[in-house]
């Protein structure tokens, strides 16, 4: 049973010509999106650096130095950014592509 139709009823309508011929176009250009945004993330990691001691202080295992509390405008603070921004335009980017790929196959169960 297709759950599309179960929600209107079972009414189902046709599909307009001009939406069946934009969705390919558009779910084109989101596979490419998100192939970019993962171009993105590959190379900010890459760029970044490790820190093995992870940057605590040895004494008080605490942060407090003024690089440390201004990490994000530095360079590695900045290609952090860029992954988590990167991550969450992919896991955006996937949902509507799923979604405009159960639109535009009439949500087939």
């Amino acid at each position: 049973m297709k759950l599309f139709n179960l929600l209107l009823n079972d009414v189902a309508k046709p599909i307009p010509d001009w939406i069946s011929k934009s969705f390919p176009i558009i779910q084109t250009i989101l596979i490419v999106l998100v192939a970019l945004a993962a171009v993105v993330i590959i190379v900010a990691a890459l760029l970044t650096t490790s820190n093995p001691d992870g940057g605590n202080n040895v004494i008080t295992g605490t942060n407090d130095s003024y690089y440390m509390q201004h990490k994000g405008g530095s360079k590695e603070g900045r290609l952090k950014k860029a992954i988590v921004i990167s991550a969450i335009v992919i896991f955006v980017l996937t949902l509507l592509y799923f979604i405009s790929f159960g639109i535009y196959t009439g949500f087939n169960v």
